[in-house]
């Protein structure tokens, strides 16, 4: 395996937009290249002797153990502080943090709130940047996306791509305006009160220009899957914003992905992808609450979906640890 010292050492990864489609698909066959390794348990220790910073303000099962696992993998170190050690802006600015941990690890990782976080620690501490998830972005996730739908079908130019839900959150901007760069058929389909933000759809479609990929945004669940290659969906309230179940559940009921909709799309061959943790059955306290509340067995997804032969979520989800392994032996070697 040749990893060599490539342009994008040194980068931060913060958000889709900033790469170049030559640079994400060299990630996702960078990652691709990492699982096989690691299938074959061939050592791969490019990153040994470096320290990396895991901060946290929001939790994450996969998130967490893509990072620590990545970093063992590749002879690094990883340091996890939580939202209890890190206090952005209370104790400590987030300028003066960055500084401080630029100086002690060679790597930084940053899942919370606010993408501007993110982009001040990659500003200030000399180091590259990792964006585990913000409120605007979550990259690792769409390269792990993007591998998962390349091992099905081999390819992603031209792939029909449609997200159904909450077409303003941090999955579905990055879908979009990363499914743009891989010149896919991207559609977002969600009712009009949570369609994307204008500002990530003219991102969108001016790299589409370039790209030859076509952006549609839509609240006909008819229009959207039809051919469709890939469903994907996320929870219908992201952390924080447990207050606005009740809304959520009266707009996004119809935009539950259920077989009906698998069938709509007339392709046998169509994958469903969840980013994870989903709400398809009543085996989670939340889901037992919403059903004594509202009556649904399930939110999202159906339990049928989730569990079927159309899904690819368990596959997807290991590959949030590829690709982590990629993107941070990419800029660090």
């Amino acid at each position: 395996m040749n990893m060599t010292s490539t342009h994008l050492v040194g980068r931060s990864f913060l958000a889709d937009k900033d790469f170049l489609p030559s640079e994400i698909l060299y990630l996702i066959d960078l990652a691709a290249e990492f699982k096989d390794l690691k299938r074959r348990n061939v050592s791969h220790r490019y990153l040994r002797g470096k320290n990396i910073a895991l901060l946290f303000e929001k939790p994450s099962t996969r998130t967490r153990c893509a990072f620590t696992v990545a970093c063992t993998d590749l002879g690094a170190h990883p340091e996890y502080l939580g939202k209890n050690d890190i206090q952005f802006g209370k104790k400590e600015s987030v300028e003066d943090t960055a500084k401080v941990l630029g100086r002690m690890f060679n790597g930084i990782e940053f899942r919370g709130f606010s993408q501007e976080i993110v982009e001040q620690l990659a500003e200030h501490s000399g180091v590259p940047v990792w964006n585990g998830l913000t409120d605007l972005w979550h990259p690792t996730q769409m390269l792990a996306d993007f591998l998962t739908i390349k091992e099905n079908f081999g390819y992603l130019e031209g792939i029909k791509l449609v997200y159904v839900g909450d077409g303003r959150n941090n999955v579905a901007n990055s879908l979009l305006v990363g499914g743009a760069k891989m010149g896919m058929d991207v559609r977002i389909c969600s009712p009009k009160e949570l369609f994307p933000h204008e500002e990530i759809v003219l991102i969108a479609n001016e790299i589409s220009k370039e790209t030859n990929a076509k952006i549609t945004i839509t609240e006909s669940i008819d229009e959207a899957v039809k051919n469709a290659d890939v469903i994907y969906t996320d929870v219908w309230v992201s952390m924080g914003e447990e207050d606005l179940f009740a809304e959520r559940i009266r707009l996004l009921k119809p935009y539950q992905v259920n077989m009906e909709m698998i069938e709509k799309t007339e392709n046998g061959n169509v994958i469903f992808l969840h980013c994870l943790p989903a709400f398809h059955d009543l085996d989670t306290k939340v889901g037992r609450e919403i059903y004594e509340e509202f009556g649904l067995d399930a939110m999202e997804v159906t339990d049928e979906v989730f569990r079927g032969m159309h899904s690819k979520v368990f596959d997807q989800a290991e590959n949030r640890m590829h690709t982590i392994k990629a993107v941070m032996a990419a800029t660090l070697c």
